[in-house]
């Protein structure tokens, strides 16, 4: 009778120690930075979070369907809402964070002038963020869209192209590292941080504020009350968080909430 109470007890313990336990994938710049410095806050409330750093677009949101990851914080609103149409899964965001204005960034040219006709622009091969690229040289003035509301927009859709740029379609992840191959690549904020391009001094173009293309923290659906998922999202939303964004990313981030 001994061993059987003491075996529950252990189990019981065990229970409470990871009760807590929240895993969350993130691309390592900024976010995981950011859930790395709202740790002790969580932990103060009994929330023991684990960052997964998870460089691509496609695995966190496949590991949050299986149940591997609780939480994941990597994209925005119309790259989930596309990934999951296309995947057939159920995702839910849960809170807002923060912007990564998407810019376009030469190795070769300081204005956007100097490209020459013909020059090559590689931008994300993902079909949101592909049309987010062509929308901000669309907004520009470089091309000109057929609709320049459809977020989905390719390359079919453009209709005025006076240099006659060709674009080059390549995974979000390798745009920095395709860039001295290029004449220039529309880099998302987040990768552009991770090879230490400074995005509101190195950019020829930068989105503003009012983008769309907010960064969320997403859920698999039935998970939306989660008690720690929901103390995540709040520990996000602070001024602790805020004034660290305005301080280290240089305009490469904005709070968005």
């Amino acid at each position: 009778m001994k061993k059987i109470i003491l075996f529950i007890l252990i189990t019981l313990t065990s229970l409470s120690l990871f009760a807590g336990k929240l895993r969350v994938g993130a691309s390592p710049v900024p976010h995981a930075e950011l859930l790395n410095l709202v740790k002790e806050d969580l932990k103060s409330q009994g929330v023991e979070l684990e960052v997964i750093e998870i460089s691509d677009y496609v695995t966190p949101n496949l590991l949050l369907d299986d149940g591997s990851l609780d939480a994941n914080y990597f994209q925005h609103i119309p790259y989930q809402n596309k990934f999951a149409e296309e995947r057939k899964l159920s995702l839910v965001a849960v809170g807002k964070v923060h912007v990564e204005p998407l810019g376009l960034y030469s190795g070769k040219y300081k204005k956007i002038e100097d490209i020459p006709a013909n020059g090559t622009i590689a931008i994300p091969s993902d079909p949101t963020n592909g049309g987010r690229a062509l929308i901000l040289l669309h907004n520009n003035g470089i091309i000109k869209l057929k609709d320049p509301t459809n977020l989905s927009a390719t390359e079919i859709d453009v209709i005025e192209n006076p240099k006659k740029f060709k674009f080059t379609a390549v995974e979000a992840a390798q745009l920095p590292r395709v860039l001295p191959d290029v004449d220039a690549a529309v880099i998302n904020g987040n990768y552009a941080l991770e090879v230490k391009l400074n995005p509101s001094k190195d950019s020829l173009l930068l989105e503003d504020e009012k983008s769309p293309y907010v960064n969320v923290v997403t859920v698999k659906a039935g998970n939306e009350k989660n008690e720690n998922v929901i103390k995540l999202v709040k520990a996000l939303q602070t001024d602790k968080v805020k004034e660290f964004i305005l301080k280290t990313y240089n305009g490469g981030v904005v709070p968005a909430f």
